[in-house]
């Protein structure tokens, strides 16, 4: 049997998320979690449903003040919530 380096337990996980090519469906599930964290209870209150698909977090919200309150800060939740994931998995918010 061939010897190899020991590896962590989340080396092993990446590298079989990698070669299954599950890790971008991973990451993108991450990002609709980190939403709460990042925003903070005050907005995510008034969330709905919260989904990524193709690198765009759509959020429902069902306040028109939180709306235009998200509005303003998208690439500052964009920058926080890859940098928290340490990967560009978000490219835009749709705010519904």
């Amino acid at each position: 049997m061939k010897r190899v380096e020991p590896q962590s337990i989340r080396q092993i996980i990446d590298r079989v998320l990698s070669t299954s090519g599950s890790r971008q469906e991973l990451l993108e599930h991450r990002a609709s979690y980190l939403w709460s964290e990042i925003v903070g209870p005050g907005i995510n209150r008034h969330t709905s449903r919260r989904y990524v698909t193709n690198g765009v977090l759509h959020v429902y919200i069902t306040s028109a003040a939180m709306k235009s309150e998200i509005e303003h800060s998208k690439s500052r939740i964009i920058d926080a919530i890859n940098s928290a994931l340490d990967a560009p998995v978000l490219t835009s918010i749709a705010v519904h």
